[in-house]
């Protein structure tokens, strides 16, 4: 979208808290061996006329924690639950002999050595034995299993690049992946645009080799950015997967340098999907609103333009963002300096892929559109506000005073949804907008070139 409505606020990511702590659970130990006396709920070992006389043992206990939001638990809430004790039945004195000797059976029949063993362990005299002391296991040997977290670490790893960046703004570091070959690299704008009038870029790669690159192209309203590395050859690209299929609790991968740690993975799943965010870390920008991947792989500052993939090491979104909550000291926006909370975003990697093959051809990221200013609506929905002549949403009868609940089959909540509904399109695809007084528009969307600042 190119017309933004100043009264129009962004939605923020949408924050669940932190996960409850689950109650601890102490399980009790096996029952000891031997004749038992039962008294209540606790458990006594009579003396065995083999073995030295044991203490009362103390009751068998389970402390279950109520759990509170947030995982705090009040002091003085906690309950106390005794398990009952079981019930063994009395035997008589020759009884006891007979269990004895049972015992003292099984002992032998593991041979003298067990039985040494056991003596010696028990009376706390003898050979002692040392961890130290044993040799080390064999060597792990063989490739990684197919779909673990390994097994997409050694795919994806040598394709992933740490990038340097200086400019009269300042400094700073992210990440990103290679396209080709010969150099190309897809990362955020974010992670590059300070560099974007006369900074430097440097590549750094996983096997430690260095390389200038610059700029081939950027797009601030979609943050994604690609690079060139120069007097480069033979480098390893990455497989790029589709997101349109992505399903939630699937399995992703994420590789990068956050805090300037290269090479650093981190696993989780794909948590939401169509989640409207500012890209880059923006506020109250609706030009920059993508339609992002939610996971809770840890994303941090510097895992911007680094990889998100899937469990066959396919790429399926960029790394962008991360919502800090304003308790953790930061400013409460998306990108922010605080750690991960488990709440990142990535650019899914269909729009990002459209826009790269766009910049690496023509220079010239496209940006698809439709000619109208939104707002949300007080019931629902994005409010048009305004349309442009001549525009596609001109051409396909939409009005101000509309509502737009739905664009083809998903729901529109807000005006971010329906702009990030248009930007994962591509210009000149027909798409069907359905109104809230039940009309169903067909728009063919626009496309024009974008020129960062």
């Amino acid at each position: 979208m190119t017309e933004n409505d100043p009264q129009n606020n962004p939605v923020p990511a949408e924050q669940s808290g932190q996960p409850v702590t689950p109650a601890s659970h102490d399980e009790p130990s096996t029952p000891p061996r031997g004749n038992a006396a039962v008294s209540g709920e606790q458990v006594y070992v009579a003396p065995s006329p083999w073995a030295p006389q044991q203490q009362p043992q103390a009751p068998y206990q389970q402390q279950y924690q109520h759990a509170t939001p947030y995982g705090q638990v009040p002091q003085g809430n906690t309950s106390v639950y005794a398990v009952p004790a079981q019930q063994a039945p009395k035997k008589s004195g020759a009884g006891k002999l007979v269990a004895g000797v049972a015992v003292l059976a099984l002992l032998v029949g593991g041979g003298a050595g067990a039985l040494g063993g056991y003596l010696a362990g028990g009376g706390g005299s003898g050979s002692s034995y040392s961890a130290l002391d044993a040799p080390k296991p064999a060597k792990q040997t063989g490739n990684a299993p197919a779909g673990s977290v390994e097994s997409v670490a050694q795919k994806l790893s040598p394709s992933v690049v740490e990038l340097r960046v200086s400019g009269s703004r300042g400094a700073g570091e992210g990440s990103g992946f290679v396209l080709s070959a010969d150099g190309y690299i897809l990362t955020n704008n974010h992670v590059v645009e300070v560099a974007a009038n006369g900074g430097q870029i440097q590549a750094v790669f996983r096997d430690g080799k260095k390389a200038a690159a610059q700029i081939v192209g950027r797009d601030p309203t979609t943050d994604i950015a690609v690079v060139k590395a120069t007097g480069v050859s033979n480098l390893v690209p990455v497989e790029l997967g589709r997101s349109d299929d992505l399903a939630v609790g699937q399995g992703v991968v994420a590789i990068g340098s956050p805090f300037e740690l290269a090479g650093t993975v981190t696993s989780g799943i794909v948590s939401s999907l169509h989640r409207p965010v500012q890209a880059g870390g923006s506020s109250g920008d609706q030009t920059t609103v993508m339609d992002a991947v939610q996971t809770d792989a840890a994303i941090n500052p510097g895992n911007s333009g680094g990889p998100l993939a899937n469990m066959q090491g396919q790429v399926i979104g960029i790394n962008s963002a991360i919502y800090s909550p304003r308790s953790a000291g930061s400013s409460g926006q998306q990108g922010g300096e605080s750690g991960s909370v488990g709440i990142g975003f990535a650019i899914p990697i269909d729009q990002a892929r459209r826009t790269a093959d766009d910049i690496i051809k023509t220079g010239k990221a496209k940006q698809t559109f439709i000619g109208a200013g939104v707002k949300p609506a007080e019931q629902g929905g994005a409010s048009i506000i305004s349309v442009e002549p001549g525009s596609p949403a001109e051409q396909g009868g939409l009005k101000v005073g509309d509502v737009v609940v739905k664009i083809d089959d998903r729901m529109i909540d807000d005006a971010d949804a329906l702009i990030a509904a248009v930007r994962t399109r591509a210009p000149n695809e027909k798409v069907k907008f359905t109104t809230a007084d039940q009309r169903v528009l067909e728009i063919t969307l626009g496309g024009k070139d974008i020129e960062p600042k």
